[in-house]
């Protein structure tokens, strides 16, 4: 579904980011990785991808950094050729009640999550108007949809990241590039994996489908968003949430 085509994956060296990377390699498609830090979790993500026959990437780098955004862009085309896919994964959470939180756990949540998303939008899109084509992912959440106490950050941040979602597609549709937004539900990840037993049998009660979600399963919306089955699709938030939000 993808093959010859080249993506660029913010937070692509572990949980959803790593999923997503790793089903677009079986898919044929080459990928160049970005991450923050752990460069041993980064070399063993990038080998283990390898192993599918197509090439693997990887680079250190600050999102909110747009200069360093700039750069990676650049060294991605120089690489691969193009960049066909964009997919905005990086993230962080500072979970606090409203007047617990402080101004820097508003902050630094909101530059990683969305100014960070934006530095890379606007590189690869560069990009992209260039090529006359694209595909640009981000993720969003279903925080951003409809909140979540002792999340205003994050919600803010996921929130934003659907309006800028429905900015850039009304912005960049008329040369051939699609802007879409995944909102994940409770998927299972290094983010979900610090809760209690308790609370993750509480979250599961309200989930039509019974079950937390896996990474995997994100990971098939990205595919279909990023491949000739998602051409006609742009400015829209794909939920994966299990019907969690129903």
């Amino acid at each position: 579904m993808l093959k010859g085509k080249n993506a660029l994956i913010t937070g692509g060296t572990r949980g959803i980011g790593a999923s997503i990377a790793k089903l677009f390699c079986q898919n044929g498609a080459n990928v160049m990785l970005i991450y923050r830090s752990d460069s041993q979790q980064a070399i063993k993500t990038a080998e283990e991808l390898k192993t599918f026959g197509t090439d693997v990437e990887i680079s250190m780098g600050d999102v909110t950094d747009a200069d360093f955004a700039k750069k990676v862009c650049e060294k991605t085309r120089e690489i691969f050729g193009s960049i066909d896919i964009l997919v905005n994964d990086a993230g962080i959470t500072r979970d606090k009640l409203l007047l617990k939180m402080e101004p820097s756990d508003f902050s630094k949540v909101i530059d990683v999550n969305l100014t960070g998303s934006f530095n890379f939008m606007k590189y690869a899109g560069t990009i992209m108007l260039k090529q006359k084509h694209g595909r640009i992912i981000n993720m969003s959440s279903i925080s951003g949809v409809r909140g979540n106490p002792a999340q205003i950050n994050y919600s803010a941040s996921k929130a934003g990241i659907i309006g800028m979602t429905a900015s850039a597609a009304k912005e960049l549709g008329r040369r051939g590039i699609t802007v879409n937004a995944i909102a994940p539900g409770f998927i299972r990840t290094e983010m979900t994996d610090v809760l209690t037993e308790d609370q993750k049998k509480k979250a599961v009660s309200n989930i039509s489908l019974g079950r937390i979600g896996e990474p995997e399963d994100v990971a098939g919306a990205a595919l279909f968003l990023a491949s000739d089955l998602g051409a006609y699709v742009t400015g829209q938030v794909i939920g994966v949430d299990g019907g969690l939000i129903i």
